[in-house]
């Protein structure tokens, strides 16, 4: 776990600082320099582009990481990468060929509620290009164990790009519409930076020959490009049929819950970019045990470290609502279901990693795609009634059911658990701080409330963690801070 704990350090400072960046995004500039509407249809783009993107990247990004440690020598290497860095060009020739054709009939249909979609509809497949391309290269980089920079790109790069837009939209140097676009560039922009980064760790060498397994990397692809789908459309389907039902500024309203709630699954995101490789590994070698512990071990981490991230943004969203045009205030609810959708996907570890390198993940996606017939009714049910509340109830349905299955699964096909008596007492502990600070607010403006209030949640869940022994690696990460700073 040496190399797990200190990569998933990293890219977990790297992603909250990112985090710190689209916060400011998010809360402030997108709502105030930006408006409604246009960070609605923003919302929509990027959200539709995210449901594409394994399907522009043929799923490849997962690909490469299954079967990238079955290889022995650089030429064989070179081949897979080749290999699988062209099958994308499946996909992607003839949906150019028919969106070139029937692009008036699909842009029409999907903005049939909202007009202004039509002129931006084609940069949902550019974005989905880049953002494909992009885990492509980062995969490559993430092999090779050196995951840190990608993180930098992903998380904090990204934002920076978009933060130097927005002001220059507020300051009048551009509009909303040209922000729209610049938008496409910043994508194909990260894509590139990935790109060389990938290139330096480890030289991208093309050999145009089919790799010893290719009909295997074929035909895994083929299902993971449904799988992703599936994961990313329970993910982002509801700010899509969002536009389909309602109008686009409730998109703006419904992306600003969201952001706050997906704070809550950072810890997941930058333990998986290294545990991911390490799952594919162990699996490929058979060893079971050093699999289960491992499993275990990422399940009560993090369950820690994002409960006590969701406990203080469930006892803060009230102050932190305060900070938001009034329009946006209704998301508070939104907050709650989506919160505890991502907590419950905490619990799971590395499960996904799990079941998408094992010879079992053909068997999940058929019940993948079962629930992501049910998310769209769902939602077809919900939003018209309930509008971004019914979104969030759908989501929530959804995904609790997909983690079910996916858990049940691995634990009676595999034989592997990744629960303890630990987890319950950790959860004991994050309802204990949240109901003893939740109902508790000061007497003024509230930045300093949610600062002084984060410091006292935090400092009581820490230490209610370390007496309580629950992870022998956070118990080390705090013992080793709490040295430094003479304490």
């Amino acid at each position: 776990m040496g190399i797990v704990v200190n990569q998933s350090i990293k890219n977990t400072i790297i992603t909250y600082i990112g985090f710190a960046i689209g916060a400011a995004n998010t809360l402030l500039m997108y709502p105030h320099f930006l408006g409604e509407t246009f960070y609605g249809l923003t919302g929509y783009i990027l959200s539709s582009a995210n449901i594409i993107f394994p399907l522009m990247a043929f799923g490849v990004h997962n690909t490469l990481v299954k079967f990238f440690s079955q290889y022995q020598t650089e030429k064989e290497k070179s081949e897979f990468l080749t290999f699988v860095m062209v099958l994308p060009l499946i996909v992607l020739v003839p949906l150019l060929l028919v969106g070139s054709f029937f692009y008036h009939d699909i842009a029409s249909f999907f903005s049939r509620k909202n007009p202004i979609i039509y002129d931006y509809f084609w940069q949902i497949p550019v974005i989905g290009l880049c953002m494909g391309y992009f885990e492509i290269f980062y995969a490559w980089v993430k092999v090779h164990m050196q995951s840190v920079f990608g993180s930098f790109v992903k998380e904090i790069l990204l934002r920076i790009f978009i933060t130097v837009f927005l002001f220059a939209v507020y300051y009048g140097i551009i509009s909303a519409e040209t922000f729209v676009d610049i938008l496409m560039g910043i994508y194909l922009l990260t894509t590139l930076v990935m790109l060389f980064y990938a290139n330096r760790v480890q030289p991208i060498q093309f050999s145009f020959k089919m790799p010893h397994n290719g009909k295997a990397v074929l035909t895994y692809s083929l299902f993971i490009i449904l799988s992703g789908s599936i994961a990313n459309m329970l993910l982002d389907i509801d700010k899509n049929m969002i536009g389909q039902y309602i109008k686009i500024e409730n998109i703006a309203y419904y992306s600003v819950a969201i952001f706050i709630a997906t704070v809550i699954s950072v810890p997941s995101r930058a333990m998986h970019q290294i545990t991911y490789p390490i799952t594919a590994k162990l699996m490929t070698e058979g060893k079971h045990d050093e699999l289960n512990d491992l499993y275990k071990k990422t399940s009560i981490s993090l369950q820690i470290v994002g409960g006590l991230v969701f406990v203080g943004i469930l006892v803060n969203i009230n102050q932190l609502y305060l900070l938001l045009p009034e329009n946006y205030r209704g998301g508070v609810f939104v907050v709650f279901v989506i919160g505890l959708s991502k907590y419950f996907d905490l619990l799971l570890g590395n499960n996904n990693a799990i079941i998408f390198n094992s010879k079992y993940y053909k068997a999940v996606l058929f019940l993948g795609l079962l629930l992501a017939f049910l998310a769209v009714t769902l939602n077809m049910y919900f939003i018209p009634r309930y509008f971004i509340n019914g979104a969030a109830m759908a989501t929530l349905i959804s995904i609790m059911l997909y983690s079910i299955a996916k858990l049940l699964f691995v634990v009676f096909k595999m034989n592997l658990y990744p629960f303890t008596l630990k987890n319950l007492y950790a959860f004991g502990i994050g309802l204990i701080c949240f109901f003893a600070f939740y109902y508790w607010e000061f007497p003024f403006h509230p930045i300093p409330n949610i600062l002084l209030k984060s410091i006292l949640v935090s400092v009581m869940y820490v230490g209610l963690i370390y007496k309580a022994k629950l992870s022998a690696e956070i118990n080390s990460v705090i013992a080793t801070t709490l040295k430094r700073i003479g304490l």
